[in-house]
């Protein structure tokens, strides 16, 4: 069953968000995935979840929920975490 991972990001450092997105697609399609959409937030109607305001957002794709898994631990990715943290904070999760 294909897994769509989204999330909701708020921007701390455009520079190295930029870094960020140039290096991440590469990881998500060898696992199998793919980028479906980025965006930014237009408006927010409600956030009665309190998960904090975000700037940003993206949609990846995943043919399972293991490739997401194996993606989201895998070496390739984890090497990008200290560009990813100086670049935002990130809320993703994962639905089928």
């Amino acid at each position: 069953m294909t897994t769509r991972l989204f999330g909701l990001i708020r921007l701390v450092d455009a520079a190295a968000f930029d870094e960020y997105r140039s290096r991440v697609g590469t990881t998500v399609e060898k696992y199998g995935g793919m980028v479906v959409h980025r965006g930014t937030l237009a408006h927010c109607y409600w956030n009665e979840l309190g998960c904090g305001a975000f700037d940003a957002f993206v949609e990846l794709q995943f043919p399972t929920l293991a490739d997401a898994t194996r993606w989201a631990s895998s070496e390739d990715y984890q090497n990008l975490l200290q560009v990813r943290e100086q670049a935002m904070q990130l809320t993703l999760f994962a639905i089928n």
